[in-house]
């Protein structure tokens, strides 16, 4: 399966492209290459990976483009041409800005005094997460549930892998290991992320899960344990203590 670049990824030129058709949403290869001071064929080569990612879209203008192979002036007959636009997709790719809103609505989370509060929003936050993906999540057992889960977080660029436990004490029970913070910059403003992100992967694996170690302790990766009914580790203690939080069974 060919695989597309997410919008993260377009290179400077083609977000050039993309500003130009925002202001401007009927424009063909000649004004863009005019406006962007390059060849046509450097033009076509941006709207081509523009259009396999869904941002661009191509009408076909009946009595073609001036000479120059602009939208506007003479036109030639017999020779239809195209002029390109935003797709639905693309208009919104400006508007992207999730972060801002996302430090600022967890300052007001922090904000609230009342512990139990703060939990139950904690809980709120971890079960609605877990929203987005608990149709997509297969297996009957925790392992297998978790897998899955891995396999689904990996899909969003979330890079983590599943191992057994290294501690022998543990009998085995599945790890479940980030490599990389998915929330860095509210990890860093509060621990309570940590539990919500504990709260989420509980309720897809469907079997209690601990913060068994923590980034934020010095840790190398975030790792959870699935399956364990143990002691709540310090990791998970320090967690539930940002945000309020008790360790929260299954059901």
């Amino acid at each position: 399966m060919t695989s597309h670049p997410t919008p993260a990824e377009y290179r400077a030129t083609d977000a050039a492209v993309i500003e130009l058709l925002r202001v401007d949403n009927r424009l063909g290869v000649g004004d863009l290459a005019k406006r962007l001071g390059v060849t046509a064929t450097a033009v076509r080569q941006r709207l081509d990976r523009l259009m396999r990612a869904g941002l661009v879209g191509r009408t076909t203008v009946s009595g073609g483009l001036s000479a120059t192979g602009e939208s506007g002036g003479n036109r030639l007959r017999g020779r239809p041409s195209h002029v390109y636009n935003l797709t639905e997709k693309g208009l919104r790719t400006g508007g992207d800005n999730f972060r801002d809103l996302a430090l600022v609505l967890w300052r007001e989370i922090r904000s609230v005094r009342e512990p139990a509060v703060r939990q139950g929003l904690i809980s709120r936050i971890g079960s609605a997460m877990a929203g987005m993906y608990r149709d997509q999540v297969s297996g009957t057992t925790p392992r297998q549930r978790l897998e899955s889960t891995a396999k689904i977080l990996q899909e969003r660029r979330i890079s983590c892998g599943v191992e057994p436990s290294s501690d022998p004490s543990n009998g085995g029970l599945q790890v479940l290991t980030s490599y990389a913070c998915p929330y860095p910059e509210l990890a860093a403003q509060d621990r309570g992320i940590c539990a919500a992100e504990r709260v989420m992967l509980q309720d897809l694996v469907g079997s209690a899960v601990r913060l068994s170690e923590c980034r934020l302790d010095g840790a190398p990766c975030c790792r959870f344990t699935a399956g364990s009914n143990d002691e709540t580790s310090p990791a998970d203690e320090r967690a539930q203590s940002a945000s309020g939080a008790t360790c929260i069974k299954p059901d």
